[in-house]
């Protein structure tokens, strides 16, 4: 009876929203499952019901956020054309608007480098990196592109716009606030995308 009580009331998601904020504020190998029971109230030995381990935790919370990312990646997919600008446009604004608007998911998914935790992100960036892949061929295919004179364009875009991330999120800027900058970067790595295949 007690362990269904605690079942219904520390549910999965809120130890992950609660692991989550104190991975970003004290780092992965800061915390423990007893400081994350402590942060929520309760013993750690409720944790395990959901969780076996730390690290177990943590995938939860990274697979979390690349879906969430997935997620609005397919929205563009389906969302009609904005005037003005390509699908792939599109989908690089909504990554750049993703990493600016959830930082520290963000940095958890891509930036950290702690060993212990690597291989638990690494999986996981090669899918969203794959989806993006796809998704970028398939819009470049549509504007009719001439990818196959490089068909390493996808990675340099990805590549092109986790850096425009990585720069300004230090600063903790908005997404609006940079919007400007944004729409100017995916132009024109957009631009430089057919004067390599031309």
């Amino acid at each position: 009876m007690a362990r269904r009580a605690v079942e219904q009331e520390l549910s999965r998601e809120r130890i992950m929203d609660a692991a989550r904020h104190l991975f970003i504020t004290k780092g992965y190998r800061g915390i423990s499952m007893r400081s994350i029971g402590q942060h929520l109230g309760y013993s750690h030995g409720s944790l395990y019901y959901h969780f076996k381990e730390k690290a177990e935790l943590f995938y939860a919370i990274v697979v979390q956020d690349f879906n969430h990312l997935a997620r609005l990646c397919e929205l563009v997919t389906k969302s009609p054309s904005t005037e003005g600008q390509t699908k792939t446009e599109q989908l690089m604004l909504e990554f750049i608007k993703f990493g600016l608007e959830h930082p520290h998911q963000y940095e958890i998914m891509f930036m950290l480098r702690d060993e212990e935790i690597l291989a638990y992100c690494r999986s996981e960036q090669a899918k969203c990196f794959d989806m993006f892949d796809k998704i970028v061929r398939g819009f470049l295919k549509e504007e009719r592109h001439p990818l196959e004179s490089n068909p390493s364009l996808p990675l340099s875009m990805f590549l092109g716009i986790h850096g425009f991330i990585s720069f300004y999120i230090q600063d903790r800027l908005t997404f609006e606030e940079i919007l400007p900058a944004a729409v100017a970067h995916v132009k024109m790595l957009s631009q430089s995308s057919y004067r390599l295949t031309s």
